[in-house]
């Protein structure tokens, strides 16, 4: 089995989680390719001390990122870092020859992406990709395959979104993805954006315009000394796009929404097609099934089919057996290295997120600005 050596940089929730997946690759009989954690960085000590106390693989603890770029032993390196650091970090990698798996959204703003996607061009020959776990859900994949059929008909509208209330408690003292400077002016777009994107761009569904209703909510918050701070980013954001199927040329309507503030939403995921001939509904509320109307002449029914386990890449685990998050990031290190060993995945909707996918976000999260702005739609 071939192995690439990976470091980390930034050992908070989402290191880790790389991190745990690595450790559960034996869940992945049939993979030729895994990764190896080799490296931590993060300026926090008791944050990279998680790592050295539980993975012996783990020969470099720094605090300097670029003395985890210098290191030989490494190959690729995934990066979890506030959005302010992308432009940076992310180019540093590339040029110190590392492959690179990073976070959305690929920049603070669409100046500092275009500046990464520059970087990118200059290193053809290096792997990269954009983290976003959403499509390796059993019944996205699921759906993923009807898109790739053609299996809809013609498209009447389609509907995707990630939605939580994490921030719906005003007491709750804000953090970097509450402040402008760290998280950029996207807000909740630029953090939550890329996971209902990703679908709909692999679709080929590309908006021509964007008319965005962003919404900030709640201005102040607790600084977590004892203080008030202003909260200016966008709490929620809900973008009507005018899309094209590249299948039919057929124009329509879809809707992205994002929301840190969703009464009764814990983290909600949801994806949903209507076409004249099949349409389907997927939520994370309802992880392991997908609900399916085939229309044919007559009376229409939605049927709800049981998905289980029904991986792209193979599991240890039973096909009966429900999935979880923990298996969506293992899907999602699993299509990674699987493209970066063989170059293309094994399905068009079985790939992460793209530099150009990641790129087109960007377009479209700026008109959405400017639409909010100006109250108006916006072209792409």
């Amino acid at each position: 089995m071939r192995t690439v050596k990976f470091g980390i940089i930034g050992c908070g929730l989402m290191g880790r989680e790389f991190a745990s997946a690595a450790a559960r690759w034996c869940h992945l009989p049939d993979m030729l390719v895994r990764p190896e954690i080799v490296a931590v960085c993060d300026s926090n000590a008791k944050a990279a001390e998680w790592f050295r106390t539980n993975f012996a693989s783990v020969r470099q603890v720094t605090d300097d990122y670029k003395k985890l770029l210098d290191n030989r032993d490494v190959e690729a390196v995934y990066i979890a870092v506030p959005h302010n650091l992308h432009e940076e970090f992310y180019c540093a990698a590339l040029d110190a020859g590392k492959h690179l798996m990073g976070e959305k959204p690929f920049g603070i703003d669409k100046k500092a992406n275009d500046s990464i996607m520059a970087c990118i061009s200059r290193h053809p020959q290096l792997f990269v990709r954009c983290s976003s776990e959403f499509p390796f859900f059993p019944a996205m994949q699921r759906i993923g395959k009807m898109l790739e059929h053609a299996e809809f008909g013609d498209i009447i509208e389609a509907n995707s979104g990630f939605i939580h209330s994490s921030d719906l408690d005003p007491n709750k003292p804000i953090n970097w993805k509450r402040m402008v400077e760290f998280c950029g002016e996207y807000g909740c777009l630029g953090d939550l954006g890329m996971h209902p994107c990703h679908t709909p761009f692999r679709a080929g569904w590309t908006p021509a315009n964007v008319r965005a209703i962003l919404s900030k909510i709640i201005s102040v918050r607790p600084d977590g000394k004892g203080g008030k701070v202003s909260c200016q980013t966008w709490d929620n954001a809900t973008l009507l796009c005018f899309s094209k199927d590249h299948n039919t040329g057929r124009t329509f309507p879809l809707t992205i929404k994002t929301q840190r503030i969703a009464p009764g939403e814990k983290d909600t995921w949801y994806f949903e097609v209507m076409g004249t001939k099949k349409s389907a509904k997927f939520t994370t509320k309802d992880a392991n099934s997908i609900q399916v109307l085939e229309y044919k002449g007559g009376e229409q029914a939605w049927q709800r089919i049981e998905v289980g386990h029904e991986v792209t890449f193979k599991s240890i685990t039973g096909g009966i057996f429900e999935f979880g998050f923990s298996d969506a990031i293992l899907q999602m290190w699993a299509a990674f290295l699987y493209e970066f060993d063989k170059g293309t995945p094994p399905a068009k909707f079985a790939g992460c997120v793209t530099p150009e996918e990641a790129a087109l976000s960007h377009r479209l999260f700026t008109a959405a600005l400017q639409s909010q702005h100006d109250a108006r739609t916006i072209a792409v």
